[in-house]
């Protein structure tokens, strides 16, 4: 099993929106991240700050089942109001953190 996180802002006052479309969630949307093999798939947030956490058995894999999904683009799209994400430029994912500390 392979852990990847990421960071993102939540716009100024848009907080609420962006619960409540993770909350309905496209069905298509939960396939691709199965399809991806994403599990534990968490995001919590302080003020305007995101954090998302997930596992899967290869981050490798996951990135590119996203990346080449139409649907994983619709969504980013449709989020981009109530969101600001940062994007590698080469991955076309959220920028990879180093895990710097592990406690099992």
């Amino acid at each position: 099993m392979e852990r990847y996180a990421w960071k993102a802002t939540v716009l100024p006052g848009k907080l609420e929106e962006y619960v409540h479309r993770h909350n309905t969630i496209w069905p298509e949307m939960k396939e691709v991240l199965h399809a991806a093999g994403i599990r534990n798939y968490t995001i919590w947030n302080v003020g305007n700050e995101l954090f998302g956490y997930y596992e899967c058995d290869s981050v490798e894999e996951a990135a590119r089942v996203q990346a080449e999904s139409p649907v994983v683009d619709r969504w980013n799209e449709y989020m981009k109001d109530v969101m600001l994400m940062e994007m590698d430029p080469v991955t076309g994912a959220q920028p990879l953190m180093k895990q710097v500390f592990f406690f099992d």
